[in-house]
């Protein structure tokens, strides 16, 4: 049963939360606005124009932004709310009743579990649903320019393209070339234009419509006989099925374009063999690391707020904000390391240290 006290913490971190989300996504949207501002003014567009592709650009980003700085609102919030009423001595009427200090931080670790699922369904159903937008550049938020598309990896082909147009879903110069399961070539795809044709039914490939196509499929003659050891049969096909959607392909152009996927997503593209096992492998410990992160940083800022003797909030502040900022940079470092091999410890090296770290110090919390 919810009580006064649990309410109560509860408005204000509601009300706590919603002013860090939105100062700290607008204190990042202004400042990558600030540095990016001429990529959207370069082709000379209206003003009103202009305005749109940075509306375009920068609501698909949010989700990512979000992401990004979850834990660090979560931290915000939850730190904010304990210190207020520790300043406003709301604290010490709360002990005299006889309530407990652990009493106090459990509706606060409540409420950054159920945030930091919020984060988790971010990163696990909004990222990916406007994948191929967060893959656009700052000069190209309306999705207008069309450029070239080099070998993308398709089943067992690959697939480049002189000229292709995101938002009309075509490519210009087709090019497949298909390889056995020793990397040789078996038969090359070629067309002067391809339109993309949606699957009729989900889970289904797609597939594009050709123009002039023309399959050259090399067929090698096992004979001892003298003479050549290899012909060609030409075909000439209408369609060509493939699991690269315009979506896809603006997505692949994108540096690192996985760490937008779905776990789902990712293990996918993991079974299928086409991208790098080592760079998918630690994004999924990367992902698997950020929600615990974010409630390490809580577990670790606490302590300094929760305590029942008056001091100043001011100095617990810069102690909070130095070790959990250690944990963050600690913790962003380790996951950015490059390692040959499948393995991700070292990511999980600041879980360990950080995590030990917070137990320590509510251990010495004085009820």
């Amino acid at each position: 049963m919810i009580s006064v006290l649990d309410r109560y913490i509860y408005r204000s971190l509601l009300f706590n939360y919603g002013i860090a989300l939105g100062s700290m996504l607008s204190l990042y949207v202004v400042l990558d606005l600030f540095v990016n501002m001429d990529e959207f003014t370069e082709h000379g567009y209206p003003t009103v124009t202009v305005i749109g592709h940075i509306i375009g650009y920068y609501w698909p980003n949010l989700f990512l932004y979000f992401a990004q700085l979850s834990g660090a609102i979560t931290l915000f919030a939850c730190v904010s709310t304990v210190a207020r009423m520790r300043k406003l001595n709301e604290m010490t009427a709360v002990l005299a009743s006889g309530v407990s200090l652990f009493r106090i931080a459990r509706p606060i670790i409540i409420f950054t579990v159920l945030i930091t699922g919020l984060s988790v369904a971010d990163t696990e159903i909004l990222i990916p649903a406007v994948a191929h937008r967060l893959a656009r550049d700052h000069d190209d938020a309306d999705g207008l320019r069309a450029y070239e598309v080099l070998f993308l990896q398709d089943r067992e082909a690959l697939l480049s393209a002189r000229r292709f147009h995101p938002t009309e879903h075509d490519l210009h110069g087709l090019l497949v070339l298909y390889r056995d399961s020793s990397g040789a070539l078996t038969g090359v795809l070629e067309a002067d234009h391809a339109v993309w044709e949606p699957p009729a039914v989900a889970g289904a490939p797609g597939r594009w419509i050709l123009d002039r196509g023309r399959f050259t499929r090399r067929v090698r003659n096992e004979s001892e006989a003298l003479g050549p050891r290899e012909s060609k049969v030409i075909e000439y096909p209408r369609v060509y099925e493939s699991d690269l959607s315009p979506e896809t392909i603006q997505l692949r152009q994108s540096e690192g374009w996985f760490r937008f996927l779905s776990l789902r997503q990712l293990r996918e593209l993991k079974q299928s063999g086409t991208v790098d096992i080592a760079s998918i492998t630690r994004t999924e410990h990367s992902r698997h690391i950020a929600p615990i992160v974010s409630i390490i940083l809580v577990l670790l800022g606490l302590p300094f707020f929760l305590d029942r003797s008056p001091a100043n909030v001011l100095s617990d502040t810069g102690r909070c904000m130095v070790v959990c900022g250690l944990c963050y940079v600690v913790s962003f470092v380790a996951q950015s390391i490059r390692v040959d091999t499948v393995s991700a410890l070292p990511a999980w090296i600041p879980i360990f240290v950080f995590g030990t770290l917070a137990v320590v110090l509510i251990d010495r919390i004085k009820t």
